[in-house]
């Protein structure tokens, strides 16, 4: 147990009614999780108001409350902690809770629209092969040097930030690498924290459902740069236009890499095909296993990145040849009959376009490539009628169908994709709701030496429908359906 004055150690109080010297058993801001001693965090979110629970966890034994409005009526052995932001007062208040445990790791940060994901995946893999205990915070997975926990959001929520945080400094772990999602800036997640860095990948279409306009959403990123001290470096992609305005105010010092301006860390694709990548990074050539110039990127970012953590030059571009893809990442079979068959994560426009664009580099055009992608439901609709327009650009054949549908309807889903297909790409389509046929189809499509994209799930274990989860793998469902085929 703790103090609730050491609590509350630099969070921004409006008002106290109470004795700030109570011994605080844990903070929560779910009103269902309270025990007797515990600490409430009413947090206005977009869909319930803790507010609404402040009486229910105080009758479950809550004996501080913090909050953004004081109730009208106030009980008599609680204390209440008035706030402007509760959302950064619970990652503050988090962070002191656990012990400040961000100040005992190197914990570097990635954001951006794409590449996240990997960047911090291969980070935590070269640096565990670089002989180094190694902490992730990532979408697919949050890893305690070798010990897996399951991963429900790209940015957890501030608590299980630092719950983990902690763990691994019980671990003896010294390096932290963590994904900074638009969303987890915005609402605060990652207040309190000290990081040695931050990286910045790119910026393009994505989550306007929830920032309304693209300003808003680059100004968001842009929160966690100017947050960075003048202890720790900013690392941003020069080739992307926004890449220079994420450095505006930044205290922290300044690198950049680029395979088309001139960089701190400059990269050259020598050679790109199936088999992997022939790159050149600051004079030195290095092989790796990954395929597709957005991979030079993640990889010259992870090359910087290692290099501003003072690994050696040529121990970096070692690890870096020994590399494995992620998870649903440009993850590829080649079947018997020699189909090529991709699992990607593109789920926003940049991201398909860059995925088949990287297909279009390495393929010989004598072979037909064919897409299945869906959009999620109940998330940004704009980018659907762009989406149908890349994916039938860009592609022999396509088939439409369901991404995770959410609460809505897959046949209006696919409608507003197909909205976006120009005239003469309309014979190149096929729409089928149904994710595992729609595969299946492509597989039948198929023939020696094809390419099959299945895009927009990745990584994704399950399919949501209505609020329920089905096991749903798109790896392993092409992998059995080319097989079924005798293909």
């Amino acid at each position: 147990m703790k103090e609730l004055k050491d609590i509350l150690y630099k969070v921004a109080i409006n008002a106290v009614v109470g004795n700030t010297t109570t011994h605080i058993n844990k903070i929560e801001f779910d009103s269902r999780k309270i025990t007797q001693d515990d600490m409430f965090v009413a947090i206005r979110g977009t869909v319930v108001d803790g507010h609404e629970y402040i009486e229910k966890s105080i009758n479950l034994g809550a004996t501080a409350i913090i909050c953004e409005k004081m109730p009208e009526v106030l009980v008599e052995g609680v204390t209440y902690v008035q706030v402007a932001d509760a959302q950064q007062a619970l990652a503050i208040a988090a962070s002191n809770y656990y012990g400040s445990p961000s100040e005992n790791l190197r914990l570097i940060g990635i954001t951006g629209t794409n590449g996240k994901t990997t960047i911090a995946s291969l980070l935590y893999q070269l640096f565990k092969k670089a002989g180094f205990k190694v902490g992730l915070l990532s979408t697919v997975k949050i890893m305690v040097d070798t010990k897996e926990h399951k991963a429900t959001h790209t940015t957890p929520d501030s608590l299980t930030i630092n719950y983990y945080l902690k763990e691994m400094n019980a671990e003896g772990i010294e390096y932290c690498f963590m994904e900074v999602s638009s969303h987890g800036i915005d609402q605060k997640r990652t207040e309190g924290l000290m990081f040695e860095g931050g990286v910045f990948t790119n910026l393009s279409h994505d989550h306007l459902d929830y920032h309304n306009t693209f300003k808003e959403y680059r100004d968001v990123k842009k929160i966690f740069f100017d947050g960075l001290s003048n202890k720790a470096f900013a690392l941003v992609n020069k080739d992307d236009k926004n890449g220079g305005f994420m450095l505006q105010n930044t205290k922290a010092r300044q690198y950049s890499y680029a395979l088309k301006s001139y960089a701190d860390y400059r990269g050259q694709i020598l050679e790109n095909g199936l088999g992997g990548l022939l790159l050149k990074f600051n004079d030195h050539e290095v092989w790796t296993k990954l395929i597709g110039s957005f991979n030079a990127y993640n990889l010259l970012a992870i090359f910087g990145t290692a290099e501003l953590l003072g690994l050696e030059t040529l121990e970096t571009l070692r690890l870096l040849s020994d590399l494995e893809s992620v998870s649903g990442r440009f993850q590829y079979l080649i079947s018997d009959t020699k189909i090529t068959a991709i699992v990607d994560y593109a789920h926003t426009p940049d991201a398909l376009k860059n995925v088949l664009e990287t297909i279009g580099d390495i393929r010989t055009n004598n072979e037909t490539l064919i897409t299945v992608v869906g959009c999620g439901g109940d998330r940004d609709k704009m980018k659907r009628p762009v989406m149908g327009n890349i994916a039938a650009k860009l592609s022999n054949k396509v088939i439409f169908t369901s991404d995770n549908p959410r609460t809505e309807d897959p046949h209006q889903i696919i409608e507003a994709m197909e909205k976006g297909v120009e005239p003469q790409d309309y014979k190149k389509i096929t729409s089928i709701t149904d994710r595992k046929q729609a595969i299946r189809t492509a597989c039948q499509f198929a023939e020696e030496n094809d390419i099959i994209l299945i895009a927009g799930k990745g990584h994704e274990t399950y399919q949501e429908t209505d609020g329920v989860r089905v096991d749903f793998n798109d790896f392993e469902i092409i992998k059995e359906e080319l097989k079924k085929l005798g293909k």
